[in-house]
């Protein structure tokens, strides 16, 4: 064996093994401390991209509305033509009725009897004094003609003819005293008898057989209502935009829930000619000839009016935005706008029209897209998300 090297000492030898362990540790270490930076800074990116984002607001979008200012839909009330509440003007009870609800009655036709022994029996006594106020007069009539042929004689004083005289007179004014009471009770009496006014339908009856009857009093209801509809009346009340296109007999379309997907004619007959301070519409009035009995007075109707003779050059200035679109700024009405890029752009407008949920306004190309609900911070240049999908207004 030979001997060890000089300057060496047996069993000192290198250690491959252990240096290149610690270099793959320190490797390791390295890459995951790189990796965590790394994931880090990734983390921190997306962080600050959804901050970004979520500041952006997600906006819903509407484009204009084309603008149809020629039809207006409004809801009215259909009337009767005639519409007369029949009242008793006389005390009793209810004898006989003779019509119902639904019936239609001629002018004149009796409708109801009403029992009156009060006044029957005022209207006996009352007669019985006229034949006393009669006979009265008739004696002072011969006494005063007696009387009077006495004084050519000069076998009375002109005195006491005169006083005949003065008696007669006033004989007959008690007769024509007595003769206006027994009219006035004839006359009362004569309304235990109800008849119909005009021709027409009966639409509602309150009474019944043996009922009492007292009229004159604040409780008394009608024992009857008559209703002419042939015609009917249509009241609507239009917005004061409108006012001024109403025009005596200008024909119009309007529907009632009886008879869906019909449409009746009626034509306009007159208008209030004043704004009602408080709604700011005007009343007016059509009518709408019901010959075949289809339609009902105290119905709801849904009333088109088409006005053909509009300006084309106002009307193509003018579109149709919800009402909820509007912002309120110190420089007036606005909307808020999104441009091609995102960004919000504050536009004036101007209301012509308010039809409740959509207003016509001017100010505003139909291409431009007007941001829905917007939020009252919203200012010029902020940047928005457009919620998709981006529906035109109306469609």
């Amino acid at each position: 064996m030979p001997d060890p090297a000089p300057g060496t000492i047996q069993g000192d030898r290198p250690q491959p093994r252990l240096g290149r362990f610690v270099l793959i540790a320190g490797a390791v270490f390295a890459l995951v401390l790189v990796a965590g930076t790394l994931l880090r800074l990734h983390a921190r990116h997306l962080l600050h991209a959804s901050t970004q984002a979520a500041a952006i607001p997600t906006v819903s979008i509407v484009h204009p509305g084309g603008m149809a200012m020629d039809r207006l839909v409004l809801p009215g009330r259909l009337q009767a033509w005639y519409s007369a509440p029949v009242y008793a003007r006389t005390n009793g009870y209810l004898r006989r009725w003779y019509v119902d609800i639904g019936q239609k009655v001629q002018e004149g036709q009796l409708l109801a009897e009403i029992d009156t022994p009060d006044v029957d029996q005022q209207l006996a006594a009352a007669r019985a004094v006229l034949a006393t106020r009669t006979a009265q007069r008739d004696l002072a009539g011969i006494t005063t003609r007696r009387w009077d042929r006495l004084n050519a004689q000069n076998a009375v004083s002109q005195q006491e003819t005169d006083e005949r005289r003065g008696n007669f007179a006033a004989s007959e004014a008690t007769r024509h005293e007595a003769a206006a009471e027994v009219e006035r009770l004839q006359t009362l009496s004569g309304f235990k008898h109800i008849v119909a006014p005009f021709t027409g339908v009966v639409t509602s009856r309150a009474t019944d057989i043996g009922a009492l009857i007292a009229a004159g009093t604040s409780a008394a209801q009608p024992l009857f209502t008559v209703s002419d509809v042939v015609r009917l009346r249509l009241y609507v009340s239009v917005p004061q935009a409108y006012a001024a296109r109403m025009q005596d007999g200008m024909v119009v379309a309007f529907t009632v829930p009886d008879y869906p997907g019909r449409t009746f004619q009626a034509h306009l007959i007159h208008s209030s000619d004043a704004v009602d301070p408080q709604s700011g519409a005007m009343l007016v009035q059509l009518v709408y000839d019901n010959g075949e009995n289809l339609l009902k007075p105290g119905a709801y109707a849904q009333i088109a009016f088409t006005f053909p003779g509009t300006d084309p050059s106002r009307d193509n200035d003018l579109v149709r935005v919800p009402a909820s679109s509007l912002l309120f700024r110190r420089n007036g009405t606005t909307v808020a706008l999104m441009d091609s890029s995102h960004h919000v752009k504050i536009q004036p407008i101007t209301i012509v029209t308010d039809f409740g949920t959509e207003l016509a306004v001017t100010g505003l190309p139909p291409q431009s897209a007007v941001i829905d609900n917007p939020r009252d911070d919203l200012r010029d240049g902020d940047a928005v998300e457009p919620r998709e999908p981006e529906h035109p207004h109306g469609a």
